[in-house]
This record gives C-alpha cells, sequence and structure tokens, in this order.
C-alpha cells in the first residue's frame, strides 16, 4: 500500500554533547549490595539519540513532497487521507445494501474500535479491487444502534456480506485480507 507525504514536522534535538543540567548521574562511589562497580544500579536513562537522516531517506522525502531537516531532527510524516470507505446509515441502508444488484460487504465499525480502522484500509484496498463486482461501505454502530442489533453485531468489527438484500456470510474480528478475500469469492459472479 503506499502513501503519499502530505505534511511533516520536525522536533529538534540537543546535540549528543549536550546533556540535561538536571538529569542525574550515577556515581561510582555510592555503595551497592554489589559492590564499587555499580552492578547494582540501573542503567542511566541519557535520552534519545539522534542519528542523521541516510541520503535514500532524504531522496525518498523530497520525492514525496517532504520536509527535509538537518542532522539531528526528528521527523514524523502525515500519511495522506486514506481513501475511506463510504458511510451507510439507517436512512440509506434499503436502498445501498438491500436493493443493490451485486454482492455488498459492510464493515460494521465505531471510531474508537482500534481493530475497526486496521481493517479499514484492507476493506478499501479490496473494494478497489472488486469495483464493479462488489459495493463496500461502512456503517458507524454508535450511530445506527438499529441495524446493529438487527443483524445480531455483538462485537466490532464484523464484516457481512448480503446479495440480493439476504445477509450471506459474517467475518467477526480484524482478519487477514486472505480471510475476507475467501469469504468475498463465494458471492462474486466470475
Amino acid at each position: 500500500m503506499a502513501a503519499t507525504v502530505i505534511e511533516s514536522f520536525a522536533v529538534p534535538c540537543r546535540s549528543r554533547s549536550a546533556a540535561p543540567a538536571s538529569a542525574p548521574r550515577a556515581s561510582a562511589s555510592v555503595s551497592s549490595p554489589l559492590g564499587r562497580r555499580g552492578l547494582g544500579l540501573l542503567p542511566q536513562f541519557s535520552g534519545l539519540r539522534c542519528a542523521s537522516v541516510p541520503l535514500k531517506v532524504k531522496l525518498a522525502a523530497v520525492a514525496a513532497r517532504s520536509r527535509v531537516v538537518g542532522r539531528g531532527a526528528v521527523v514524523c510524516e502525515v500519511q495522506e487521507t486514506a481513501v475511506q470507505l463510504p458511510d451507510v446509515t439507517k436512512a440509506t441502508w434499503q436502498s445501498l445494501v438491500l436493493d443493490s444488484s451485486v454482492p455488498v460487504l459492510v464493515d460494521f465499525w465505531a471510531p474508537w474500535c482500534g481493530p475497526c480502522r486496521m481493517i479499514e484500509p484492507t476493506i478499501a484496498k479490496l473494494a478497489k479491487v472488486y469495483e464493479g463486482k462488489l459495493k463496500c461501505y461502512k456503517l458507524n454502530t454508535d450511530e445506527n444502534p438499529d441495524i446493529a442489533s438487527q443483524y445480531g453485531i455483538r462485537s466490532i468489527p464484523t464484516m457481512m456480506i448480503f446479495k440480493t438484500g439476504e445477509k450471506k456470510d459474517t467475518v467477526i474480528g480484524a482478519v487477514p485480507e486472505s480471510t475476507l478475500v475467501t469469504s468475498i469469492e463465494k458471492f462474486i459472479k466470475r
């Protein structure tokens, strides 16, 4: 899956030689049950270490319209908004899902659900692969509890496949792409 960078930000860090003034130093003279060598002391945290950005990374960042920062900075890149699945609601359920002429995969999800967010790019990818043969939608169970309870949704993410207005198959959980493909292939016309 390819991503395009639309925004970057940098967090400057100190040079390696500059140590924070408030950082406590371990002393070799501290008495320890294991002797003067300090074997009983925990290692001291000295902060993040910054390394220069390799040339390949710099070139890739330039190609992706990213802002390249100088040596000694941490760069975090924000992914461009991914292809999102269209929403289906109680108002559009009949026309988009039940009256569809092709099979429909509905992703029952909620914004607070981590696994739901993990599987959405996979479903979006499958929507592109099966374009014209399968429609994919997502239904927010928090905003549409009637439909979720009508189909017995007890955990999310749950993906259901509908064909000719009837529920045909259900896949529960953030499953691998191959599991969804196997389920979809049963209902796609060749």
